[in-house]
Formats: C-alpha cells, structure tokens, sequence
C-alpha cells in the first residue's frame, strides 16, 4: 500500500491528465479541463466544491481521480501538489513557507498564516448559526464531540473545557467506539463533529448514523460543501487553508478552537449562575494537584 501512495503523488499529474484525456468520458473531460486551467485552486478546493465547480456529481469526481490510477481524491490533491511545486524553482513546504527562509521570515510568515486564519474565521462567522448551535447544547442531555486523527485533538480539547462547567459533555477516542457510542445516542443528544475537510470517512459514518436517530448535528469544517455538511443541522465555517500535504496544521486547529471558544463563552452566559458554579468545584477538585 504504501509503495502505491509513493508512485501516486511522484506523478505528473497534468502530463497523467493531457496522456489519457482521449480516453475519458465526456464528463471526466469536463472535471481534467478545470483542474488544468485551475490546478493551484483545486489544492484548496473540496470535492464537493469540486463537483459543483465542474457541474458533475461527487461520484465522477472519484472515478476521474481513479482513472488516473489513484485511491481517490485526497490522493489525487497530493498529486497535484507535488506537480505544482515541481514548477517553481524553489521548493515549497507550504503556500507560502520555502527553503530559502530565514528563521525570522518563517516566524512572520507562520505568523501571519495563524491571524489570517482566525481573521478569516471571524469573517465566515454566522451569529444566528452560533446562537443555534449554543441553545441546542444548552437543551440536550449530552453533547457529543467526535473528531478523527488533528481534528480529534480538537474535539479532545473542547471536551476538556466544557467539563469545566457542565457534566453533560462526551468524547471518544476510538472510532469504532465513535460508531458504537453514535448509534446508542437519542433525539434530547447533539452531535459536534469536527472535521477540516469534511469528507473523513469516519466521520461521514458517524454523521450518518446520528443523522438515522434524528439527531442534531452541529459540524465544524472548512468547506460549505463537503459530504458532512450534507448531513449537518447547524455549520461553522474556520477559516485555514491546509493542503493535503499539511494535516493537522496549527492555523487551521486554531481556526477550529476559536469557534469553539466561542461556543464555550456563549453557553457560560446563557447559564451563568449554574455554569460559576461548576466552574468553582471543578477548580477547586484540582487546587490538591498544583504546587
């Protein structure tokens, strides 16, 4: 398997594309003319941005991705990151990080890619959806954080903070667990599912299996239009651009953490009295465990 992933993302992709177009089906010629003219934006694009930009359905775009010999779209993305740095002379780690960087313009740079991603984050944000996704919290039984391999540590996190002040919130490491623990849940639960792209099979299955339960989902992701916001009640938009090759970058966690902080702020508001409450015994059970 993983001799497969070294030959996929060492490939040419637009040579790959040009050699078999004679090839494909009128709708795969219509998916290879975008990513020719438009290869660098694809990088950042979902594959159901894809599909919609291309006027095709999700499903062409997998089987385009496997007639270029590979597993299927994120494979597809890596390849076409490779084959676009390959045409600038500097190597690139990033978008905007090279080589040739100095300590201090990489710090700047990093810098800058973490402000843009909040700044942006800020922009995407939808009050109404915010107060939605808070009140629905605040009435269910238990609120439910899933995420899978970055966006897990996420969810990790926001399990952490809202444990401060209600007892009422869940997260599950393991994703056979995750499905276990998603098929027991009732119609009073709420579902988080942290997820950048939006289209981790874990979490799709998760999705759909709280979906089936009538379930309310709240989903915080990258893209608008990914499978999982397919299934969402409520969608919370971070801002980061991460490319297939940087899962799991800190811009776009932050991204994540920072809807989340709002989520958490909001909800101690709305239940002040019981939250200042929790929030004393909790400090205080841990005051034994300090210096």
């Amino acid at each position: 398997m993983k001799e497969k992933v070294v030959v996929a993302i060492k490939i040419d992709i637009f040579s790959q594309i040009n050699s078999r177009y004679n090839s494909l089906t009128n709708t795969e010629r219509k998916i290879a003319d975008f990513v020719l003219e438009n290869g660098k934006d694809v990088i950042q694009m979902s594959i159901t941005d894809l599909a919609y930009a291309c006027g095709v359905a999700e499903s062409s775009i997998f089987r385009f991705c496997k007639s270029m010999d590979l597993k299927g779209y994120q494979e597809f993305k890596i390849a076409l990151v490779h084959t676009t740095s390959q045409e600038n002379e500097t190597p690139h780690l990033s978008s905007e990080i090279t080589m040739d960087d100095s300590i201090e313009e990489l710090a700047s740079k990093v810098l800058n890619t973490n402000i843009n991603a909040l700044t942006e984050t800020y922009s995407l944000m939808d009050s109404d959806n915010i107060s939605k996704a808070v009140d629905a919290m605040i009435e269910a039984n238990r609120v439910h954080f899933f995420g899978v391999g970055a966006s897990l540590m996420t969810a990790l996190e926001a399990k952490n903070k809202f444990m401060r002040i209600t007892n009422k919130t869940e997260c599950i490491i393991d994703s056979h667990l995750q499905i276990m623990s998603a098929a027991l849940m009732t119609d009073r639960d709420v579902a988080v599912l942290i997820s950048y792209s939006g289209s981790t099979k874990d979490i799709i299955e998760v999705a759909r299996a709280v979906k089936e339960r009538g379930i309310k989902i709240i989903a915080i992701t990258r893209f608008a239009k990914s499978p999982l916001t397919t299934y969402s009640d409520i969608t919370l938009l971070c801002g980061a651009n991460e490319g297939p090759l940087q899962g799991g970058s800190l811009s776009a966690k932050l991204s994540q953490l920072y809807l989340l902080d709002l989520l958490y702020i909001e909800y101690f508001r709305r239940t002040y009295d019981e939250s200042v409450i929790n929030k004393e015994s909790t400090a205080k059970s841990i005051v034994e465990k300090m210096i």
